[in-house]
């Protein structure tokens, strides 16, 4: 798991560390990171993660993508490591249109 953002339990529940579980979580925390962190930053932080052009991209479920009604849909966080707008005016794109 690439470490993008730090993950706290509440010491008095039990918490799950599990891959998916913890996708879920980042994920959570990355919408709510997107949602208030102004474009720039965002991609900064995102280019850290991108995959190089020699490389296959490793995906995590949550993280990169989810599944709905048996399709693939990629996150913004995907779409932010891309590091551009492919115009397809894709379900979660986070570049300013």
């Amino acid at each position: 798991m690439p470490a993008i953002l730090p993950v706290s339990a509440d010491l008095n529940e039990r918490a799950c560390f599990c891959q998916t579980c913890l996708s879920k979580t980042l994920a959570e925390k990355l919408t709510v990171l997107i949602a208030n962190t102004p474009h720039d930053e965002l991609l900064t932080l995102a280019g850290r993660y991108r995959t190089p052009p020699n490389q296959q991209a490793v995906l995590q479920e949550y993280l990169d993508y989810s599944k709905e009604n048996g399709l693939t849909v990629f996150s913004a966080w995907y779409h932010l490591k891309r590091g551009s707008c492919c115009g397809n005016g894709c379900r979660h794109c986070p570049y300013p249109s």
